[in-house]
């Protein structure tokens, strides 16, 4: 994507990017306000489509994100709110109410962009720390990881010590959204 803050419409490549990039990270957005994948990835899907047929232009990489997000929320409430999936779903007159809030949407895009800048620094990693660390993150012991993965207990330490270094100065921009992100899950 260019630099300068001029509107320009997205290449075939750019979009490729985009799509290529957001496509994931956007169905489990739209899942977690419908809870199906299948009926996320066809919302996504017709997202991505829009961009593309109606020429949409952007100033800048974030100013697609943003659209991206707020389009897939728009499509998914919709979705809910349709008489099909009235009829079909019995969706509790609770829920849409508290899934249309600016806080369930910051918090779900928040949540969703932090793990993606994770998961992008411990791809960094070699090999070893970065099958350590995903143990570590599903709540393994030193000592089940070392089970796991055939090593010993020191070098799941001396491995993890690595991985935690890097991924400090990979991720020291994103340490306030993933305080938050922590913060959410208690």
């Amino acid at each position: 994507m260019n630099t300068n803050c001029e509107p320009h419409q997205l290449t075939l490549k750019e979009y490729k990017k985009t799509f290529d990039s957001l496509y994931t990270l956007l169905c489990l957005f739209a899942n977690k306000y419908l809870n199906d994948i299948e009926a996320s990835k066809d919302i996504v899907q017709i997202v991505f489509i829009k961009i593309w047929e109606d020429s949409i232009e952007f100033r800048s990489e974030e100013n697609i994100k943003s659209y991206l997000y707020t389009s897939v929320k728009n499509k998914s409430l919709d979705y809910i709110k349709s008489k099909r999936v009235k009829s079909t779903e019995k969706l509790s007159s609770l829920k849409i109410p508290d899934i249309e809030t600016e806080p369930f949407y910051l918090r779900e895009v928040v949540i969703l962009e932090t793990h993606s800048a994770i998961e992008k620094a411990i791809k960094t990693l070699p090999k070893k720390c970065a099958q350590i660390i995903r143990l570590s993150i599903n709540n393994f012991t030193n000592p089940e990881i070392a089970t796991e993965l055939g090593i010993s207990i020191n070098t799941v330490k001396a491995q993890k010590k690595i991985a935690y270094k890097k991924l400090r100065s990979i991720l020291k921009d994103y340490f306030i959204l993933i305080a938050f992100v922590f913060d959410l899950a208690d």
